[in-house]
């Protein structure tokens, strides 16, 4: 996947970070293989006239937030500007470091834009397998999440998804993102740190959090984490990771995920009404911190691109963290 001059094309970026978000999909392998065969399929079956319509990256990348979203996809890239929400402003802030001599060749989004952002929902199917993974019968974790997918996608549908898109293409220069299978990596990581260390209270598990980097550099920007749920005497029992799939799923998962012997969650954050639901059904609950999980996931990806050659520059609350 390697190009010529320490660079690499967007598209071989592209095709890096969705690999890797496979790889560490909380589903399993099988499951997102089967995805991937169920979209083949679906496009397969359907008429010629509505072939058109389909987006046919859903067919080899099972993320529909994750896209390169404007520029030559065969692009050279010397140097990212990468942080978690790139917005008009940090697009002028890409053309301003190219006016300067650092030439930006590629802007990379963690948080969703445009039709990335507009398809957010669809990941959110990922919540449903994981919770069967738990001990949550899929047809009871299916029928949770079935109108939190609605809610959330009737509130993705006003919003004006291509701003910052549509300034980057003017000023020429190529933008993308990577949403889940950035937090595939944070998830994966925190869990297998948390099934290794399998902390006794909920103490030990803000230290273990707060021994991380990206965790660490939060703490001294009053962001890092928190018990929101629970106390630091109280014992975490089954840990279960949080962060991936979208955004936050149904209130009344808390309830199944009880029942089913889960005791701590882990989270990038939490509404109140999911709070509540929390202590109403005794699950303990942490936040880690949104931006500092969305910089860890992030960084374990960005460090093998950097790796062949590409150089990194972190913006918009990304704490860059480099790992050997």
């Amino acid at each position: 996947m390697k190009g010529e001059l320490n660079s690499l094309k967007i598209q071989e970026i592209y095709e890096l970070v969705v690999v890797r978000g496979m790889e560490k999909d909380p589903r399993g392998k099988e499951e997102v293989t089967k995805n991937l065969e169920r979209q083949q399929k679906k496009y397969d079956d359907l008429k010629e006239e509505d072939k058109k319509d389909f987006d046919l990256e859903t067919l080899t990348n099972p993320f529909n937030d994750t896209r390169i979203l404007s520029g030559d996809p065969q692009q050279e890239v010397n140097r990212m500007l990468v942080g978690i929400d790139m917005e008009i402003g940090e697009v002028l802030l890409a053309d301003r470091l190219s006016e300067k001599g650092e030439p930006v060749d590629l802007i990379m989004a963690h948080h969703p834009e445009g039709k990335a952002l507009a398809e957010l929902h669809e990941v959110m199917h990922m919540q449903e397998d994981i919770m069967a993974r738990y001990g949550v019968p899929i047809n009871v974790a299916e029928s949770i999440m079935s109108s939190r997918i609605s809610e959330v996608k009737r509130g993705l549908m006003p919003i004006n998804h291509n701003r910052a898109i549509d300034a980057a293409r003017i000023l020429g220069i190529p933008m993308m993102c990577a949403h889940t299978v950035a937090d595939n990596q944070v998830t994966s990581f925190l869990q297998n740190l948390f099934d290794s260390e399998k902390p006794r209270t909920l103490q030990d598990v803000t230290k273990l959090l707060k021994e991380i980097p990206e965790y660490k550099e939060a703490v001294k920007h009053k962001a890092g984490p928190e018990i929101v749920v629970g106390n630091k005497e109280r014992r975490a029992g089954k840990v279960l990771v949080d962060m991936t799939g979208g955004t936050g799923g149904s209130e009344d998962a808390f309830e199944k995920l009880s029942q089913a012997g889960v005791g701590t969650v882990v989270g990038m954050h939490i509404g109140e009404k999911h709070r509540k639901k929390a202590e109403e059904h005794h699950i303990n609950v942490v936040i880690a911190g949104h931006i500092a999980s969305d910089s860890l996931g992030m960084n374990l990806l960005l460090d093998e691109i950097e790796r062949q050659g590409v150089e990194i520059i972190p913006c918009s609350g990304l704490i860059r963290n480099k790992r050997s």
